[in-house]
């Protein structure tokens, strides 16, 4: 989607964390989502996507999020209130979080040069770390 000034969106992540060990969540999916309904709908297709494959209480967390909790999450992000959707399997806590946004443009960059020092960039070493939501 090209952009040529800043839009109101919704950043969505899903992470998963062992409950076994001290180890950090692991970022496993995102989502830049541009409606409310877009958002808790990323959230909707993973649910009902995985639940065949979740334990029976993991399962119920589930579709009680799918059924109740979804019309909750919608109007907290209609009033621009950040969102998480979490349920345990077994020993891993899944996390889905939705946040407000606005969303930069960026600078369309086909046909460019990049600068000499977009070459010098070097990954970061530290794994990501989850922001606490409330």
């Amino acid at each position: 989607m090209l952009m040529d000034k800043p839009r109101r969106g919704y950043w969505c992540e899903c992470w998963t964390e062992d409950l076994n060990q001290e180890t950090p969540p692991v970022l496993r999916a995102s989502f830049d989502a541009y409606s409310a309904p877009q958002a808790d709908r990323w959230v909707a297709v993973a649910l009902r996507t995985i639940s065949p494959a979740l334990d029976p209480d993991a399962s119920q967390e589930a579709w009680e999020w799918l059924y109740d909790g979804r019309i909750a999450t919608r109007k907290a992000l209609l009033r621009a209130e950040p969102c998480a959707v979490m349920l345990t399997q077994a020993r891993t806590r899944i996390t889905w979080t939705i946040r407000p946004v606005i969303f930069l443009p960026l600078a369309h960059r086909q046909g460019a040069e990049l600068p000499s020092c977009a070459h010098d960039f070097k990954p970061l070493t530290e794994p990501h770390t989850r922001q606490q939501t409330d």
